[in-house]
């Protein structure tokens, strides 16, 4: 197995009492975050959830930040933006981590809830693009054409 290298991510926190970050050994790649204060909601109402956090990524990384898979049902609240990308250069004091969200019903979020989740990825590298009157390669029959399964 081809283990990488760890990477170390500077992070300020918001606020004293928030729950320091961990990553979980062998249990999952990504790494849950909380609410950073009480946010209530009324159907329809949109809002940017704190999540105490700002944090320094490794050169050549970028964070995917996702619900995790409960907090639709726990909440009733969606990611507006589905998948928040944060590159590295997001990374002042004053960048906090943040999730946008519409609430689907009342709601109300507690600070220290579990709402959502991050990983870093490697950036993709330096694209080069080459037009070219055809591809050589056969047809699959256009998007969504695999039918159902």
């Amino acid at each position: 197995m081809n283990k990488t290298q760890a990477q170390e991510i500077l992070i300020h926190y918001f606020s004293d009492e928030a729950e320091r970050l961990h990553p979980i050994a062998g249990k999952s790649d990504w790494i849950d975050l909380r609410a950073a204060q009480d946010v209530t909601l009324k159907q329809g109402d949109f809002a940017m959830i704190p999540l105490g956090v700002a944090m320094k990524l490794p050169d050549g990384y970028e964070a995917h930040l996702v619900p995790r898979s409960s907090t639709f049902k726990n909440f009733g609240i969606i990611q507006t933006n589905h998948m928040g990308v944060i590159d590295q250069s997001y990374c002042g004091d004053h960048d906090e981590w943040k999730m946008p969200v519409l609430a689907m019903r009342d709601t109300v979020i507690r600070k220290g809830d579990r709402i959502c989740q991050f990983r870093i990825m490697e950036k993709q590298p330096e694209l080069i693009f080459t037009e070219v009157e055809h591809l050589t390669a056969p047809d699959r029959g256009g998007f969504g054409s695999t039918g159902k399964q």
